[in-house]
């Protein structure tokens, strides 16, 4: 894989880490353990058997909580420190031409975006809980697994145009989320002073 399509791939794949951290490092772990993407030395581990089988444990959890009212907020709550680490494992893992130093910029960069998406659809999962009671959440949790599952089989089959898919993704998706943010403040009464 060249250059271009490491940094496509790994952009892509930090972009579904922000929505489901586990599943997208389950899909670089399988990847890896098939041998449809070599990774960097010090990432082999990720395509291990035992790595393999804790991520599809911990993928399927993360996708069932994510449907269980008050289980997918305190599941929200805690994907703030996992899906950035993912992200950064992600690049770590399929950018291995770069300079350590290099890798460790992007990394930064990929749990960076992964903070993002993820925040951004935290908010939108915020609206929903305010404005649906909590109801809508579950159909905005089946969105986001088809989000994540779609964007991962793009990103392996063609990364490039998975990661130009991302970056429409994440404009968007930003673009939603202050849209919600406003309409919330907007509910909320504000306290006199």
């Amino acid at each position: 894989m060249d250059a271009a399509s490491q940094y496509a791939l790994a952009y892509a794949l930090t972009t579904t880490a922000g929505l489901r951290g586990f599943l997208a490092l389950l899909a670089a772990s399988a990847a890896i353990h098939f041998g449809w993407i070599h990774p960097a030395a010090a990432y082999d581990w990720l395509g291990s058997d035992q790595a393999t089988i804790v991520l599809a444990i911990f993928a399927l959890l993360e996708v069932v909580a994510d449907k269980v009212p008050a289980v997918d907020h305190a599941l929200q709550l805690a994907s703030f420190a996992i899906r950035p680490v993912a992200a950064a494992i992600l690049v770590g893992a399929t950018v291995h031409d770069a300079s350590p130093a290099q890798t460790y910029g992007m990394m930064a960069v990929g749990a960076i975006n992964a903070l993002l998406v993820n925040g951004s659809a935290a908010t939108v999962r915020a609206g929903s809980t305010i404005t649906t009671f909590g109801f809508g959440n579950v159909v905005l949790s089946f969105v986001e697994d088809v989000v994540a599952f779609g964007g991962i089989t793009i990103a392996f089959a063609k990364p490039v145009l998975a990661a130009l898919l991302a970056v429409v993704f994440v404009v968007t998706l930003f673009v939603v989320a202050r849209f919600v943010f406003r309409g919330v403040r907007a509910m909320v009464p504000r306290r006199e002073r």
